[in-house]
C-alpha cells in the first residue's frame, strides 16, 4: 500500500495521500485532509486506465475547492432551507452560505479538516473525525467515519458511520464528479443516464424542496428509460431553468434502507459503465452547472460547467424541515450506518 506526504495545511499539519489498488488495475487515491477522494483510475475494455473523477494537481486548491471535487460531505450534505431546523423542540441556526440557505453544512466544512487514519490495507482505508457539539451548528459530540474499499469486482465501496451523544442529523455523501472518458475530456452531455426513480423532489427557485414529490413522466426529468444527459437539459422547464440544468434529488424506487440499484451511467466514447447502489432514499444528479469556467484541473485540463456528473446518494435535501420525507435524524448513542457502491464495468 502506497502513501506519501503531499504537503502541509495552512496550520502546518502534514497531509498524507494513500493509494488503494485491486486485482484488476483499479487505483484510488484518498487523502487524510477531508477524507477526500483524489483520483480513481478505471480500466476500459482494453485494459487502458483513465482517471474518471475531477480534481486538482495542487494541494492548495483543495483548501478552497468551491466545487467540492471528491469531497466527503459530513455530517449533512445538500441544502437546508432557511439555514435552520428544529429538533426535539429546539431550533438550530446554521450558516447561510447559499443565499438564505445552508449548503453542505456551511463554509467551514469537515472536508477541510485533517481526519485520523484508523485502518489501512492495500485495498481499503478507514478514517474518522471527532465533531464537537455545536460545530457547524449541529448538535452532539459525534464520531464520524468513512471507509473506502476497492473490491475485486471493480467496486468503490464507501461505508459511513456516525455516533453522537445527542440526537442529531447524519446525512453524508460523496461529492465526486465523474467523467467516464477520463477527467478533463470535455462535457458529460453524451453520457447516458438511467435512474431507478419515477419521482423527484420539486423545489423552489432556490433549489429547496417544498415537500412535493413530482412524477417524472412527461417531463425532462424522466430517466426511467436511458437517455443522454444533454437531450433535455436545455428544455424550457422551470426546475431546469432555476438550477441551470440538472441539480435535483430523485426518489429511488426501492425499499427504505435496502442497498439497491439507484442509477447507471454509460459512456459511448470509452465503453465504461457505472452502476450506483445505495441504501439511501435519494440521489442528487448534478451536472456541474456551477463549476467555474476557468477552473484548472488535473494535468492542466480546463474544467467548465457540465464537465462532470456528481451522483450524490442522500436523504432528500431539506428533509429535516419536511416531516413527510424520510428523516436524516440519528438517536443519541445509536450508531448509524450507510453504504454507497460505485461499480465499474464495460459495455461494447
Amino acid at each position: 500500500m502506497e502513501k506519501m506526504i503531499w504537503g502541509k495545511t495552512k496550520d502546518g499539519a502534514d497531509v498524507t495521500v494513500y493509494a488503494l489498488t485491486n486485482a484488476n488495475g483499479m487505483r484510488a487515491r484518498v487523502m487524510d485532509y477531508g477524507a477526500n477522494l483524489l483520483s480513481l483510475d478505471v480500466p476500459d475494455a482494453n485494459g487502458k486506465t483513465a482517471d474518471v473523477v475531477l480534481g486538482f494537481d495542487a494541494l492548495n486548491d483543495y483548501f478552497t475547492n468551491d466545487a467540492f471535487f471528491g469531497c466527503c460531505v459530513v455530517p449533512s450534505c445538500n441544502r437546508i432551507g432557511g439555514a435552520k431546523f428544529t429538533l426535539n423542540g429546539k431550533t438550530y441556526l446554521l450558516e447561510k452560505n447559499d443565499g438564505e440557505n445552508n449548503l453542505h453544512g456551511g463554509s467551514d466544512q469537515i472536508c477541510r479538516r485533517i481526519w485520523s487514519v484508523n485502518e489501512v490495507s492495500d485495498n481499503a482505508i478507514r478514517l474518522s473525525y471527532q465533531k464537537k457539539d455545536g460545530e457547524m451548528g449541529f448538535p452532539g459530540n459525534m464520531t464520524l467515519s468513512v471507509a473506502y474499499t476497492l473490491t475485486d469486482e471493480n467496486e468503490l465501496r464507501i461505508d459511513y458511520t456516525g455516533l453522537s451523544d445527542a440526537d442529531t442529523i447524519f446525512n453524508p455523501t460523496n461529492h465526486s464528479y465523474f467523467h467516464l472518458s477520463g477527467q478533463g475530456s470535455g462535457d458529460v452531455l453524451d453520457h447516458v443516464l438511467w435512474l431507478n426513480a419515477s419521482r423527484f423532489t420539486m423545489t423552489d427557485p432556490a433549489s429547496i424542496p417544498n415537500g412535493t414529490l413530482t412524477d417524472v413522466a412527461g417531463t425532462p426529468m424522466d430517466f426511467t428509460t436511458p437517455k443522454p444527459l444533454g437531450r433535455d437539459i436545455g428544455q424550457n422547464y422551470d426546475p431546469l431553468l432555476w438550477a441551470g440544468g440538472y441539480d435535483h434529488n430523485f426518489v429511488i424506487d426501492k425499499a427504505e434502507g435496502e442497498l439497491g440499484l439507484a442509477a447507471t451511467v454509460y459512456d459511448p466514447a470509452s465503453g465504461r459503465f457505472l452502476e450506483v447502489f445505495t441504501d439511501r432514499p435519494g440521489i442528487q444528479v448534478y451536472c456541474g452547472n456551477y463549476i467555474s469556467a476557468d477552473s484548472v484541473g488535473k494535468g492542466g485540463r480546463m474544467y467548465r460547467p457540465r464537465y462532470g456528473l456528481a451522483l450524490e446518494t442522500q436523504f432528500y435535501p431539506n428533509a429535516i424541515n419536511i416531516p413527510s420525507f424520510p428523516q436524516p435524524v440519528i438517536k443519541a448513542g445509536v450508531t448509524a450506518r450507510s453504504t454507497t457502491v460505485y461499480k465499474f464495468s464495460n459495455r461494447a
